[in-house]
């Protein structure tokens, strides 16, 4: 087994995964894949896979499995990914997560430790009505909320049996934040 970092970032829209992990990332040397961002360019691009992808998004709802499997095996197999990398993404769903145990265990990669920031809702509805996005409403930001509580929190529960969950409050200024996910990952 390798023994480069392979760190999964959880948490729910608005809770300042993708900040902290690109935080990590330049600290530690090693790669921030996005599946939402990898997503938002395949859109932007019409792609096939963008433009499956954007009739789930415009509804609130996530981009089914197969959608993302196949571009995240393609991510991590990428040169700069060899020394670790951060999931912000994924998995979502108990499958995605044993999809992407499976993976690694194929590609004899990296340990994996899953890290979630807990925001409440009301802060994260906030966040993410100030970030301004075309299809951030109120309306559209609690359907986000309720389909990643309703698909994700069994990934939590997954980590957490396989006892590989760190939770961390993600809802204190952005340096505190970075600070304790160092320690936690190091």
């Amino acid at each position: 087994m390798s023994t480069g970092k392979g760190l999964i970032f959880l948490g729910p829209p608005g809770s300042g995964k993708g900040t902290q992990a690109q935080q990590l990332s330049e600290a530690l040397n090693i790669p921030h894949i996005s599946t939402g961002e990898m997503l938002r360019e395949a859109i932007a691009k019409q792609t096939p896979l963008g433009q499956k992808a954007q009739t789930y998004v415009d509804k609130g709802e996530l981009v089914p499995d197969e959608l993302l499997l196949g571009l995240i095996e393609n991510r991590l197999n990428q040169e700069d990914a060899q020394q670790g990398w951060i999931l912000d993404g994924f998995p979502r769903n108990v499958p995605q997560a044993e999809f992407l145990d499976k993976l690694l265990h194929k590609l004899s990669k990296f340990s994996q430790q899953a890290i979630n920031l807990d925001v409440p809702d009301e802060v994260i509805i906030d966040r993410l009505l100030l970030r301004g996005r075309k299809d951030d409403n109120e309306q559209t930001i609690r359907r986000r909320l309720e389909v990643y509580r309703e698909k994700t929190q069994p990934v939590l529960d997954y980590y957490r049996q396989h006892d590989r969950l760190s939770s961390i409050d993600g809802n204190r200024q952005l340096d505190k934040v970075t600070t304790t996910l160092k320690q936690v990952v190091s």
